[in-house]
């Protein structure tokens, strides 16, 4: 019988796709609406795990656009709130994964609004 080892155990989760306990831990803080505490988690874990920067990149880009979707989609906040927020949100969600559809298609969708409004696009 062959033995296990931690080279062979880390490669294995390396291909199954497991991810870094900050970006799991940010995940669900996320799901319960803390954004910016998530955003902070891996902002920090950014830092001081290098190695690990794609797996948290991508869990940024994931908190962002849930904080996006969470802005563009409340219907308890105004127009002049939730949009402006939203924007900020999907264009960070580039900084990290400059191909991510919902992004594009939701700053389009956005931008779209105010141009349609005769009003200048929030920055």
């Amino acid at each position: 019988m062959r033995k296990f080892t931690f080279a062979a155990a880390l490669s294995l989760a390396v291909l199954l796709g497991a991810e870094p306990k900050a970006v799991t831990e940010a995940k669900a803080k996320a799901k319960a609406g803390k954004y910016e505490e998530a955003i902070a988690q891996l902002d920090g874990a950014l830092k001081t795990s290098p190695k690990e920067a794609p797996a948290l990149k991508a869990g940024l880009a994931d908190v962002y656009l849930s904080q996006g979707d969470f802005f563009m989609y409340n219907e308890q906040m105004p127009p002049f709130r939730k949009y402006p927020s939203a924007l900020r949100s999907y264009r960070k969600v580039l900084e990290f994964d400059k191909t991510n559809a919902k992004a594009q298609k939701n700053i389009a969708t956005i931008e779209g609004i105010y141009k349609s409004m005769g009003r200048p696009v929030p920055q």
